[in-house]
């Protein structure tokens, strides 16, 4: 038990280091990293959660909220390796699924509408990349390997591999290949293309 959770915080640490060209050392990530102490707050949020201690695992999500400025309600569900970078602002809803090696910039939201009940938030799959201030919203997947450009809003089912972009979001690339033109969505490429990896 005791191993297994040392195993996987070392791990957490270790993805800040590979993923952030600006972290130093091991220790400067423990110490300053608002990202990491976002997931390791939820993760205990969680545990409290899923065990009906509700108004406990509340208190700790919103203090992880002042402290470092990412809300993470304690019912969504989070794989492996998430990294959160320049975390201000993110919110992550109660009934949103992350996958695993997911990247999530400052200012993203992955919300609801407001108007349903059950499943209301997306479910966000493997290896995506969401870039700074997109916002998610409703009960869709965004599929394993897209990218969200920065600023781009989604209220619908993103196909695997895909880059989108605009408001509303459109899909402008599938598997590397070009499906819509950046001038088509009515935006210039520069102010809506992420950085690319």
């Amino acid at each position: 038990m005791i191993f297994h959770l040392v195993k996987q915080l070392r791990e957490d640490v270790e993805v800040v280091l590979e993923k952030d060209p600006s972290a130093k050392s091991f220790w400067e990530v423990v110490a300053t990293n608002s990202g990491l102490h976002a997931i390791w707050a939820y993760r205990l949020a969680r545990k409290l959660y899923q065990n009906r201690c509700f108004f406990l695992a509340k208190i700790i999500s919103h203090v992880a909220k002042i402290w470092t400025g990412i809300e993470i309600h304690p019912g969504a569900k989070i794989g492996h390796h998430l990294f959160i970078d320049h975390g201000t602002g993110i919110v992550i809803g109660e009934t949103c699924e992350i996958g695993n090696n997911v990247s999530i910039y400052q200012g993203v939201t992955l919300g609801g509408t407001g108007k349903d009940l059950g499943k209301r938030h997306p479910t966000i799959e493997d290896n995506v990349f969401l870039s700074a201030g997109c916002i998610i919203l409703g009960n869709i997947t965004i599929g394993e390997g897209s990218k969200i450009g920065a600023g781009t809003v989604v209220v619908k089912d993103v196909p695997p591999n895909s880059t989108v972009v605009g408001y509303p979001g459109k899909v402008v690339k599938i598997n590397g290949e070009r499906v819509f033109s950046f001038s088509e969505i009515g935006d210039t490429q520069d102010n809506l293309l992420m950085k690319e990896h």
